[in-house]
């Protein structure tokens, strides 16, 4: 059926007010859900409104904790989430960030203790909006193996980067695949491809079972795999929360916190830095078929959502 997105961040909101968010941030996480439905990133919209839904009501995430946010340097800024949801503890923490990005050129701003953040460009676009280029990592629970292992150490570890302009605009899991992916073949009963993921003795798969009771691999091997590492480091290091390895099933309806970390970095583009971004995206343009990742990308305002999907978010803003 057709669906508004507008539609779709009142429902979300609506729902996780009914399991025991309190109003705001509700609307921050419906905020984030409703925009990742708008630009088809169907894993972290409606898909995950269920998960959110459930891990309010056993208090695995808090949704009526107040972020706190503190700067300890000119540029740096922390925002303490409190294991509440990532998405009021970054609008929290954003403006600081900006203001100290200005002041000095570049600044850091580290969400520690927080829950899944789902879509990381959902942040770095915002730091764009305000003028500056944004870069984010984040960590997640361990699905991926080093290469040539079989047992997973790091999570999907996605890395987003925005420039002003809507020049470019990119985010992306560092593994070869988001695991979402992987179940959502197993609930359609259809193969994965060779180099998603590896079996349990560390064979290649196309079995989504096998995959699920084994480990995703890196995108690019070694390459991917370093850049996973870099996130790793830099989600858990320099917010103070826990790496993948500490971390259960996200979508697990109880346990502990995620207590995940999202590091971002802010900078003031430089007097020629349009011209230089410019300079590429003609040499890409010229290319027929060739462009600027995320380059003049355009929201939808209504979409497709699977009636089965729609109906499940009307029920849970009735629990």
């Amino acid at each position: 059926m057709k669906v508004f997105v507008s539609e779709i961040e009142d429902i979300a909101k609506r729902a996780m007010i009914a399991h025991g968010a309190a109003d705001w941030q509700a609307g921050e996480v419906a905020r984030a859900v409703a925009r990742a439905e708008a630009f088809g990133n169907v894993i972290c919209g409606l898909y995950y409104l269920e998960s959110y839904c459930t891990q309010l009501a056993s208090g695995r995430v808090d949704g009526q904790v107040d972020p706190v946010v503190t700067r300890p340097k000119p540029g740096t800024v922390i925002a303490d989430a409190r294991f509440g949801f990532a998405q009021p503890a970054f609008s929290r923490g954003l403006p600081q960030a900006i203001e100290a990005a200005k002041e000095n050129g570049v600044a850091t701003l580290a969400v520690a203790h927080a829950h899944t953040c789902t879509s990381l460009g959902f942040f770095t676009e915002q730091i764009a909006q305000a003028g500056l280029v944004g870069i984010g990592f984040t960590n997640a629970s361990p699905v991926v193996a080093p290469p040539g292992g079989n047992s997973a150490v790091i999570g999907t570890n996605p890395i987003a980067m925005s420039v002003p302009d809507g020049g470019m605009h990119w985010d992306f899991s560092t593994s070869a695949v988001a695991l979402g992916k992987i179940t959502m073949a197993k609930a359609a009963g259809e193969d994965i491809p060779l180099g998603w993921a590896v079996e349990a003795n560390g064979a290649p798969t196309t079995d989504p079972e096998a995959a699920l009771k084994g480990a995703l691999v890196s995108a690019g091997g070694y390459k991917g795999w370093g850049f996973g590492l870099m996130a790793e480091v830099l989600a858990a290091g320099m917010t103070g929360s826990v790496n993948s390895l500490d971390v259960s099933g996200l979508k697990l309806p109880d346990g502990k916190p995620h207590d995940l970390g999202q590091f971002y970095i802010l900078m003031e583009p430089s007097a020629d830095f349009a011209a230089r971004l410019t300079r590429v995206a003609e040499a890409v343009a010229a290319q027929e078929g060739a462009r600027i990742p995320g380059q003049n990308r355009q929201p939808l305002g209504e979409i497709d959502v699977p009636d089965a999907l729609w109906a499940a978010c009307c029920t849970l803003t009735k629990s």
